[in-house]
């Protein structure tokens, strides 16, 4: 067990659309990312994804709607759900995931990472 700092955690990195893990939990990670402007169109077959606003405000593109989310507010993003992420400034995300998510989920891009980027 150890205590975690999200304001330290994020001072570790300043990239954007590149998740690093900070705790994992049975067989869900934990991850920090910063995101600002616009993601990819993408979906995540066999998983639902959680995203929390740690700092800042983001919004959801869906093919039907956009949800914006402010700080304090997250949202859990049905699996195979269409989506695409972003943020106009610069926005701190928590995602809670399962491990070994590829954070492009069906789509390989300039945007995708590798999943196992701990801090």
């Amino acid at each position: 067990m150890k205590k975690i700092n999200l304001q330290d955690k994020f001072k570790q990195f300043s990239d954007h659309w590149s998740p690093k893990i900070i705790e994992e939990m049975n067989d869900y990670q934990f991850k920090l990312v910063k995101i600002e402007n616009d993601f990819t169109w993408h979906k995540h077959e066999d998983t639902d994804e959680t995203f929390f606003v740690v700092e800042g405000k983001m919004g959801i593109e869906f093919e039907d709607e956009i949800i914006e989310l402010a700080a304090g507010e997250m949202i859990v993003i049905p699996k195979g759900k269409k989506h695409k992420p972003f943020a106009d400034d610069e926005a701190k995300i928590m995602l809670i995931e399962p491990k070994g998510i590829t954070n492009t989920g069906d789509v390989a891009n300039n945007f995708t990472v590798a999943n196992d980027q701990w801090i």
